[in-house]
Parts: structure tokens; sequence; C-alpha cells
């Protein structure tokens, strides 16, 4: 089991095609904090039948698309 697993079941059952998420609340739904390792872990995803889109450090927001 994946440690982002709690926020890839969110994002499969969210409903929506596209939308963004701010870190924070990335961090509140997966139960943990968000760092570099969300990097390796984001192709997992698409399993999911989502992958991540742009990355925004600025606005710390990701995101999520359908595939």
């Amino acid at each position: 089991m994946s440690k982002f697993e709690p926020l890839w079941k969110w994002i499969k059952e969210n409903g929506s095609d596209s939308f963004k998420l701010s870190f924070a609340e990335i961090e509140e739904i997966a139960g943990l904090p968000i760092d570099h390792s969300f990097l390796n872990y984001k192709k997992e995803l698409t399993e999911y039948g989502f992958c991540v889109g742009k990355i925004s450090l600025k606005e710390q927001t990701v995101e999520f698309k359908a595939v």
C-alpha cells in the first residue's frame, strides 16, 4: 500500500475531471506532509485514472487531470 493511497482514492472519488488542490489540502487528505517523495509516488495515480498536471511551488498547488 502506498503512503499516498488515501489521496489517490479521494481523487478518484472526487467526481471532477480536472481540479487543483493546495499543498495543505493534500496533506490533510493524505494524512502526511507533502515532500519531494511525492514526485516519485505520483506515477501511481494513473492506476486510479488520473495524472498529476502542473505542480506550482509559487502557488503551492497541484493540478490533477483524468486520463
